[in-house]
């Protein structure tokens, strides 16, 4: 049975899920989470997203992400891509570090924002790791108490529900987040509901389905080939052909790299269009953005594509 296409909603918020792998660890080390925390703040820049809540916990992560005009997949892969580039990299390893595609819903923000930030916060204690969320230091909590400062994310919102006076705003907030303390696994959160996609009342499912038409128009594999191929003065037939000519090679390299930094491509559907296995793009994409740091007409020449893929948006 196909997947369901994402909704994309300018301005809706999203509970994005992410997974390791199997299971196993995404975080490794207190450098890990960090490096998180700076893709997460580059991406605000760079897709326009805002976060609103997170916690990251060993093997999975919780957000809470509300998007601009850019559809929350650009941003969410680019995230997923560099994170793991940078775990695989460290580790000198290969290979998927995410469980298939993150999961996202959604959800009704004047409904649901409040209840959704405190379910977030409150997933460590869920866990059994603390009793209390202001134990746990990979959530945003106590950014919200005002104990640590996260310039990325996205505070005030939620606490003007709660006042007008920051202080009483904050201690209405954590009785509000201590008043569900024993609250249990929600499944609406994690796209339990009529249609996995959405939460919220019928008008606001309606609004969303009716808004949104599925998914807007995105950058496909083929255009992203044309532009190259156009850069490179190739023909489109001499990237699938079993030559090693060096131009060839590099296009195809740049195709995949361009693919990945978009977001909104895979290196399958790359792979499949210049035909080669996923592996060998793979490899080729690793070994040219090793160049790029080394390589300053390289580097220029792919972001001039890169500029002229992101108008093609």
């Amino acid at each position: 049975m196909a997947r369901k296409p994402r909704i994309h909603l300018p301005g809706g918020l999203y509970h994005v899920i992410f997974r390791g792998n199997g299971g196993q660890d995404v975080f490794l080390a207190a450098a890990d989470r960090y490096r998180f925390y700076l893709l997460l703040q580059e991406g605000t820049h760079r897709f326009g997203y805002r976060v609103h809540a997170f916690c990251l916990m060993t093997n999975h992560i919780h957000l809470a992400v509300q998007i601009g005009d850019i559809p929350l997949s650009r941003g969410m892969q680019n995230l997923s891509f560099r994170y793991t580039r940078w775990i695989n990299r460290r580790e000198n390893r290969t290979g998927h570090l995410f469980q298939g595609r993150y999961k996202a819903v959604l959800v009704d923000g004047d409904s649901y924002l409040l209840e959704l930030v405190r379910y977030i916060h409150l997933n460590p204690v869920r866990a059994g790791l603390v009793a209390n969320p202001e134990e746990y230091p990979w959530s945003s909590h106590c950014a919200y108490l005002g104990r640590e400062t996260l310039p990325w994310l996205t505070t005030d919102w939620l606490l003007a529900q709660f006042g007008e006076q920051l202080e009483k705003a904050r201690a209405a907030y954590t009785t509000f987040v201590f008043d569900g303390l024993n609250e249990e696994r929600r499944p609406e959160f994690h796209g339990g509901g009529v249609d996995s996609r959405l939460l919220g009342d019928d008008d606001f499912m309606d609004k969303c389905l009716s808004d949104s038409g599925g998914m807007p128009l995105r950058l496909t594999a083929r255009q992203i080939i044309d532009q190259v191929c156009r850069a490179y003065r190739l023909d489109p037939l001499i990237l699938q052909a079993k030559s090693q000519q060096r131009d060839a090679s590099e296009a195809r390299a740049a195709a995949g790299w361009l693919a990945r930094e978009s977001g909104c491509v895979t290196l399958t559907e790359i792979a499949g269009l210049v035909n080669r296995d996923v592996g060998s793009i793979s490899s080729a994409v690793r070994r040219l953005s090793d160049r790029l740091e080394n390589e300053p007409d390289l580097a220029k020449r792919m972001k001039a594509l890169k500029t002229v893929i992101e108008k093609t948006t």
